[in-house]
C-alpha cells in the first residue's frame, strides 16, 4: 500500500521518523512535512506567500521525502496535487505521530487532525495519530508505531466513510499497561481555558495560556475517558458540519409568510 505521511511537529520530529520506519517494513512510504513545528495550526493553508518545497535525503524507510515551508494542510494538499506522480498517489494518508494528545473539542485546533482531514477532503482514507505524552524521545513513540502497523492490518477491508478520518490517541504507558482499545466519541474539552496575566521585564502586560486538565467520568464513552482509563482511543471524525436535523425547523421559522422569497417581489 502507498502511504503519504505528514505531521505538524515538523520534519525533524521523532514521531514522524518512528512512524515512517515502522510502516516502511510493509508499505511504500512517502513523506511531506513542514520544515518546523506547526502545532495548533488548525486547517490553515498558505495563500499569500510562496510555498517552497525541497526534496531531502529520505527519512529511514521512506521512498521519497520532501519538506515544505507550509502548514500541515499544505503538505498533504501539495503532496497529492503537485509533488507525487500519479503512480505515487497514496492509498492512505497518515498524520503523526503527534507529540501530545488530540482529544475532544481540542481537535478543532489540531494541525495533526487537520492534516488528516485534508486527505479525507480529497477522498483518500486518512488517520491522525497522537501519543498522549509530554515526552518526545525516539523510543517514546515506538509502541505507537508498532500499534499503527498492526491496526492497518486489522483495517484491511474496512471502508472509510466519505468525509471521515480515524483519530487515534495512544496512552504514554508501557506495553503491558495498555488496557485495550476503545472505539469512542469525542469528549468535550481536554483543558480549561485559563490565561495567566504576567508582567515582562519592561513592565508590559502579557498573557500565557495555562489551561488545566479536565477529567471525564470513567464510564463515559469518550476519547478523553478512554485515554484516562489507559486505553487506546479510536474515534471516527467527520468534517461534515451541517446539522441537517435543524434545517427543517429553521426553515419553518425563517421562511414563514414567504419571507425567504422576498427577492422575487
Amino acid at each position: 500500500m502507498k502511504i503519504l505521511i505528514s505531521n505538524d511537529d515538523g520534519i525533524a520530529a521523532n514521531g514522524i521518523r518512528v512512524l515512517t520506519q515502522a510502516l516502511s517494513e510493509e508499505h511504500e512510504i512517502y513523506v511531506v512535512a513542514p520544515d518546523r513545528e506547526r502545532s495548533a495550526a488548525g486547517h490553515s493553508l498558505t495563500l499569500h506567500t510562496p510555498l517552497r518545497v525541497e526534496e531531502l535525503e529520505s527519512i529511514s524507510g521512506a521512498k521519497k521525502t520532501w519538506v515544505t515551508t507550509g502548514t500541515p494542510g499544505d503538505c498533504v494538499k501539495i503532496g497529492i496535487n503537485a509533488i507525487l506522480s500519479k503512480e505515487e498517489r497514496p492509498d492512505l494518508v497518515i498524520s503523526g505521530i503527534n507529540h501530545g494528545p488530540n482529544l475532544g473539542a481540542d481537535i478543532l485546533y489540531s494541525g495533526t487532525v487537520s492534516c488528516a482531514m485534508e486527505g479525507a477532503m480529497m477522498g483518500i482514507p486518512s488517520i491522525a495519530v497522537s501519543l498522549a505524552s509530554l515526552n518526545c524521545d525516539y523510543e517514546d513513540f515506538e509502541y505507537t508505531g508498532t500499534f499503527i502497523k498492526t491496526m492497518l492490518k486489522k483495517l484491511d477491508g474496512f471502508s472509510f466513510p466519505p468525509k471521515t478520518i480515524l483519530n487515534v490517541n495512544v496512552p504514554a504507558l508501557e506495553t503491558e499497561d495498555i488496557a485495550g482499545i476503545a472505539i469512542t466519541e469525542l469528549g468535550k474539552r481536554l483543558f480549561t481555558d485559563t490565561y495567566e496575566k504576567r508582567i515582562d521585564p519592561r513592565g508590559k502586560v502579557y498573557y500565557w495560556m495555562a489551561g488545566e486538565l479536565i477529567s471525564e467520568p470513567q464510564d463515559a464513552n469518550t476519547d478523553i475517558a478512554a485515554v484516562q482509563n489507559n486505553k487506546i482511543s479510536i474515534t471516527p471524525v467527520t468534517y461534515e458540519m451541517t446539522r441537517r436535523e435543524v434545517m427543517s425547523d429553521l426553515n419553518k421559522i425563517m421562511c414563514k409568510e414567504n419571507f425567504c422569497n422576498w427577492f422575487s417581489d
